[in-house]
This record gives structure tokens, C-alpha cells and sequence, in this order.
């Protein structure tokens, strides 16, 4: 079985030569070349052609994520495995958008990082657990952000269209929502006879009879 070709790419020197001289001592790795930036690596994987690359993310003229995207392009065969210090939830997902099949910290023992060559190069993709952790955790507060923006959006509409100050998008949320005057009075701390002149005001506003034709009003509108 032909060794695994693995290039380097990392703007610190030792650590490219460090890098190089652990796997080079590892079954089945060779390191076909070291390369200090983005541009430099795609270069050499035209030259080249590894099997692997080991792609370091922030690099002067080329950072490691346009560097991947380019390599992705042009030679979908070449696996690539970012290598970094940083944690930064935003580059995995950039660099595993751009065609990655692993991130890595630098931390990781050689070891365990030989073997992720290796399993990278059978056709396997990886991850580090803390990093998938973070991922989850980004992609839910990323949806929350939109959802928030979305609702502040749609209050705004409301407002603007129809007239309605931002209490009284709040009362027609929950109005839309099936709750009943008490429960609104309860959920916003509001009086009875409080949420009974918001809900008239809403009716006049919207120009409509009563809470089913509020509510459907609501529901066209994206309120809820």
C-alpha cells in the first residue's frame, strides 16, 4: 500500500517542521511538502498532488479557509483537515462549508492526529467533540437571533401599517395565541379593564369584529 502524501500548511515555521518530522516517523504518512500561506499551498498541491493537507487557519495572503475552497475546486479528490489554535465556531463552519472534511486543534496529540489522517484519507470525516458542541450551540443561537430579528421585524410592520403601539402588538400576540383577557392580564401585568381598552383599540385598528378575525389578522401577518 502507497504511503499517504501529506502537505503542511502553517505560517510558523517550527511548527510545519515539528509537524513534519512526528508524521514522517508515523506507518503509512509522508510529508510531500510544507507550505507557509494559502497561496503557497494551492500551489503545491497543483505540483504535488497530496493526498492530504493539513491547513493551518490564519495565514498572511491567503487564509486557510479561501485556500481550502480553492483546493476543493480544483482537486475534490485532495482531503484537507483544518489545523488551528482556534476555536472560533465561525471558521468551522466556513471551512466545512468550503469542502473540509475535519477540523482539528493543534493540541491534539500526534497521535490521534496520524490517525485522523488516516481516517480522513479512507473517506471518513471528523470533528473534535468540543467543536461539534460549539457548532450545535452557534447554530441554535444563530436561529434564535433570526427568530428575534424576524418578530421585531413583523412588530414593526404592524406598527407602521396599522397604527398599533408595541403594547398592543403584544396583546394581539397572545390574543392570536387563544389566550383569554386574564391570562393576557396575567402574562403582561396588566389590569383587566387595561387589556379590555387595548383589545378595543386593536379591534378599531385592524378594523376588525372581534378575536377570530384579530387572530387570523395576526396569523397573516407572520405575528405568530
Amino acid at each position: 500500500m502507497e504511503d499517504i502524501k501529506v502537505l503542511i500548511a502553517d505560517d510558523q515555521e517550527l511548527i510545519r517542521e515539528s509537524l513534519s518530522i512526528v508524521l514522517n516517523m508515523e506507518e503509512q504518512l509522508t510529508v510531500v511538502g510544507l507550505a507557509q500561506d494559502g497561496e503557497e499551498a494551492v500551489r503545491l498541491c497543483e505540483k504535488l498532488v497530496p493526498d492530504v493537507v493539513l491547513m493551518d487557519i490564519n495565514m498572511p495572503n491567503m487564509d486557510g479557509v479561501s485556500a481550502t475552497k480553492l483546493i476543493k475546486d480544483a482537486w475534490p479528490h485532495i482531503r484537507v483537515i483544518i489545523l488551528t489554535s482556534y476555536k472560533d465556531v465561525d471558521y468551522v463552519i466556513t471551512a466545512l462549508a468550503n469542502g473540509a472534511e475535519g477540523y482539528l486543534l493543534k493540541s491534539l496529540h500526534p497521535r490521534s492526529l496520524a490517525s485522523s489522517i488516516r481516517l480522513v484519507h479512507s473517506g471518513g470525516t471528523l470533528i473534535t467533540k468540543e467543536m461539534a458542541a460549539s457548532l450545535i450551540h452557534n447554530q441554535v443561537q444563530k436561529k434564535e437571533e433570526e427568530t428575534f430579528i424576524n418578530n421585531e421585524e413583523r412588530m414593526q410592520h404592524l406598527i407602521q401599517t396599522y397604527g398599533l403601539s408595541e403594547r398592543e402588538v403584544e396583546v394581539l400576540k397572545l390574543l392570536a395565541k387563544g389566550l383569554r383577557n386574564n391570562e393576557i392580564s396575567e402574562r403582561l401585568f396588566l389590569s383587566g379593564g387595561t387589556v379590555k381598552n387595548y383589545i378595543s383599540n386593536i379591534y378599531a385598528k385592524l378594523e376588525v369584529k372581534g378575536r377570530r378575525e384579530a387572530a387570523d389578522k395576526a396569523k397573516n401577518e407572520g405575528l405568530i
